[in-house]
């Protein structure tokens, strides 16, 4: 039976799990500064994902290569500030787990001390799991990343959906078990088939949250960018257009400079006599 939860309730990285228990769905969505994270908190969302995702969506990058981990932090500790409910869950980006295990537990350590992250991400199986027990053993949540995982993007040939025969399935379903065993509390599947993400949610302890992968994980993350439509430079098929406010913001945007332009704005209350002000 679904219970109703309250938005006011602090949310930390072990309610996830209790929250797949009771049957909760986990909303999750992405935020890159203090005034979006602060609307996107008083809404109610679970997690906020400060991603590297920000490299194209704020920054104009063609993909998250280019994030860097002071970006990243710089990025987060704007959204800490804007936060009294949600989930604060930092990228690691790319290169940051994989140059060396001691470099990740470092840079991670900086995201939580420094910029207030209460989680980082990481994505990969099998080549990350030394990173994300290290990260575990040192006290620092993490949530895992498989399936499509934009640091790879050239490995995979672009952003198309993984896993999608058996052979890859039990790969990604084993990379998911092995990284639940290294410590991971919860899981991003991102572009997998429905059928795959339901078998790994199923089959795992720790909650899964879905981007392109259907309807059976435990919670549903988008990129706020493209949810509320502030990004038009490309929309992946399975976002849901929840708002159109990058129109709208055009519209006001216009409205202000056509009544600039015409001397509608500002409206003053004083009439202009001989070259001086009056009241």
């Amino acid at each position: 039976m679904l219970t109703v939860r309250n938005i006011h309730q602090v949310v930390r990285a072990p309610d996830l799990l209790r929250m797949k228990r009771a049957g909760d769905r986990i909303a999750m969505l992405t935020a890159y500064d203090f005034t979006m994270a602060r609307h996107l908190d008083r809404a109610g969302v679970d997690v906020l994902l400060v991603g590297d995702s920000l490299g194209m969506v704020v920054l104009g990058q063609p993909n998250t290569l280019s994030v860097t981990l002071d970006m990243i932090a710089h990025h987060t500790a704007a959204v800490s500030r804007a936060v009294s409910r949600a989930l604060v869950v930092a990228d690691m980006p790319f290169l940051s787990c994989h140059v060396g295990v001691s470099e990740a537990v470092r840079g991670a350590g900086r995201l939580v001390s420094e910029a207030g992250a209460q989680a980082v991400k990481v994505e990969g199986g099998h080549q990350v799991l030394e990173v994300v027990q290290r990260l575990a053993e040192a006290g620092i949540p993490v949530m895992g990343h498989l399936g499509l995982t934009p640091q790879s993007i050239h490995q995979v040939g672009g952003f198309r959906k993984q896993a999608r025969d058996s052979d890859e399935a039990r790969k990604l379903l084993e990379s998911a078990h092995a990284l639940q065993a290294a410590g991971a509390f919860a899981l991003v599947l991102e572009m997998i088939p429905d059928k795959v993400a339901a078998d790994v949610t199923q089959s795992l302890e720790i909650p899964t949250i879905g981007i392109g992968a259907g309807p059976y994980c435990d919670g549903q993350v988008l990129v706020s960018h493209d949810a509320f439509g502030l990004y038009d430079e490309f929309t992946p098929r399975f976002v849901k257009r929840f708002a159109e406010l990058g129109r709208q913001l055009q519209v006001a945007a216009e409205d202000y400079v056509r009544e600039v332009r015409q001397g509608e704005f500002p409206v003053s209350g004083k009439k202009v006599l001989s070259g001086h002000y009056s009241d």
